[in-house]
């Protein structure tokens, strides 16, 4: 039978929505055989229709409905708690949904397990990596594959992975000597050597350095060229009008919107997310004139563990209503210095830090929150805050001295509930209330809950490693103007970040971390997302040429 293809397309446009149709009697009228039918339905990879989950207290996915075309890279986009994380978990297998359908290639599927979604052809490339320190490249990917297959064969088939996707990488090299951009590689690797017909990346250059993003669009888009559909989680829209062409917008776990994100801007998406204007951080006046509120002389300390990173002489100073940016690749040093900074680890001498005139080198946390230091980590769940505590207790870990909760070995449970509820509703945290247990909230609402928990306690120094890590736009939005308007109170804030664009626009100053050394302080305006990009891959290759050595910024 012929059929032009003017009426295919157009027939396959009424029909891409509707896989029972095959064989029916609306498919004989269109003149269609059910070979056709089949192969027109299975031109959408995967298609979700009324897809439906709930937890106790919350509706993650409202009756959600979504194509993806073979070829095509998605973006799936929505601001904290909209629901991503858990869509993408049942296309996976991780979880199930309670109704609704999954077509997968035009057939409808139960996903069970992951292993069940990979057998179908879909991989996942996680936010976070699960990879072991101590073990090889080629260990790392075997632990990830369904099947066995011999050490020499699988170096082989990696070599032939990384050779077709120009992908550089040594198979044969511990873990604990790559840069986090290498060890995204070794995910994608991993995925890829399954053959995937659909990718999954959540969240995948939360810590790249622009120049290896750019390597991971070229490897997506040739992906794309060869017809694997890629599903793309991000909150930073200005990657998503770069790579996606199309894009899916959850809110309160239901779409609002779909578009093409190239007839876009990352402004107008992120208004969609969000469901209002979005509005920019306000500065006043910028210039720096406070007295030093911070002060770093020589900070030098061992490597913790043999995969950390030794801190080497780092000096600096900041003042009195300055935002101080640290870039650096992730394992540079950067939590190391967090730990030093907040006296989780201590200094050999007293004057190595000094806060607001008193020195704290010596002291543990206790000492220095009551000089007026607070800090946020890099890692949220059990570091910044503990999965099994309720967010009142959680806000007793770190406030109760400040803010008065604690009398005599006392704790006012009454006054932690009452300023958690305060961090709640200020930084609109999306949770039952104080007495849920912060293992409840999503990523970017724990993150919201934690900052907010450490700037309403009023520093005088604030140390913020990642401050939006996992946060949607409108939420980092409001995050920065908090951080803003602290330090326009007085405070003096060091923001840690692999986010250039944010410490670009949030900061009055820049340094960079490499391998534990600090380069020279400039001031914002004198540096550019390139330069700053070369110097942070410094990283197990040749460091980038840096101003001047490891000293404070001028005064």
């Amino acid at each position: 039978m012929n059929v032009r293809p003017m009426a295919l397309s157009s027939c396959a446009e009424k029909i891409r929505h509707i896989p029972s149709i095959v064989g029916s009697s609306d498919g004989r009228r269109l003149g269609l055989s059910k070979e056709i039918l089949h192969t027109m339905v299975a031109s959408t990879r995967l298609e979700l229709i009324g897809v439906t989950k709930r937890f106790p207290g919350v509706l993650a996915n409202d009756r959600i409905s979504l194509t993806v075309k073979p070829g095509e890279i998605h973006a799936l986009l929505g601001e904290n708690g909209a629901g991503k994380s858990t869509l993408v978990k049942m296309i996976y297998g991780i979880q199930a949904p309670d109704s609704g359908s999954l077509i997968w290639e035009g057939k409808e599927v139960r996903i069970a397990s992951p292993r069940a979604a990979r057998r179908l052809g879909i991989g996942m490339v996680f936010q976070h990596f699960s990879l072991f320190e101590a073990m090889d490249v080629i260990e790392n990917i075997a632990l990830g594959l369904d099947g066995s297959v011999s050490r020499n064969a699988l170096d082989a088939e990696i070599r032939g992975v990384m050779d077709k996707y120009g992908l550089k990488l040594d198979p044969r090299r511990q873990i604990a000597t790559l840069s986090v951009g290498e060890r995204q590689r070794i995910e994608i690797v991993r995925a890829l050597l399954l053959n995937p017909r659909l990718l999954i990346m959540d969240e995948p250059t939360s810590v790249l350095t622009p120049q290896e993003v750019e390597e991971l669009f070229k490897t997506l888009r040739r992906l794309a060229s060869e017809g694997v559909s890629i599903l793309y989680i991000s909150h930073k829209l200005h990657e998503i009008v770069a790579l996606c062409e199309r894009a899916t917008i959850l809110r309160g776990g239901r779409v609002v919107a779909t578009c093409d994100p190239r007839q876009e801007t990352p402004r107008s998406m992120g208004e969609m997310m969000i469901g209002s204007d979005l509005r920019d951080p306000a500065r006043g006046q910028v210039g720096v004139a406070g007295p030093v509120r911070m002060c770093v002389r020589g900070l030098t300390l061992p490597k913790p563990d043999d995969f950390g990173v030794a801190l080497d002489a780092i000096s600096l100073d900041v003042r009195g209503g300055e935002i101080f940016g640290i870039a650096g690749v992730a394992g540079n040093g950067q939590n190391e210095l967090v730990e030093a900074l907040c006296g989780e680890k201590l200094s050999p001498d007293d004057q190595t830090i000094v806060v607001d005139q008193k020195p704290v080198g010596r002291m543990g946390p206790s000492g220095r929150r009551k000089a007026g230091l607070c800090a946020v980590p890099e890692e949220r769940n059990g570091h910044a805050a503990i999965g099994n505590f309720t967010l009142a207790d959680n806000a007793t870990l770190t406030a109760r001295t400040r803010m008065g909760f604690e009398t005599q070995g006392f704790i006012d449970q009454d006054g932690a509930r009452a300023f958690a509820d305060r961090v709640i509703k200020t930084f609109a945290v999306k949770t039952l209330g104080a007495a849920a247990l912060a293992g409840s909230l999503s990523g970017g609402n724990l993150q919201k809950f934690v900052m907010g928990r450490e700037i309403l306690q009023a520093p005088g120094v604030l140390v913020v490693s990642q401050p939006t890590w996992g946060v949607d736009a409108g939420s980092a939005a409001f995050i920065h103007q908090a951080l803003i308007d602290l330090a326009a109170k007085g405070s003096a804030i060091i923001v840690i970040s692999q986010d250039l664009d944010e410490l670009l626009a949030l900061c009055d100053t820049l340094s960079v971390i490499n391998l534990g050394r600090l380069s020279k302080a400039r001031p914002v305006n004198e540096v550019s997302v390139q330069e700053l990009g070369l110097m942070m891959g410094g990283i197990h290759g040749v460091n980038a040429p840096v101003e001047g050595d490891v000293h404070a910024p001028s005064a």
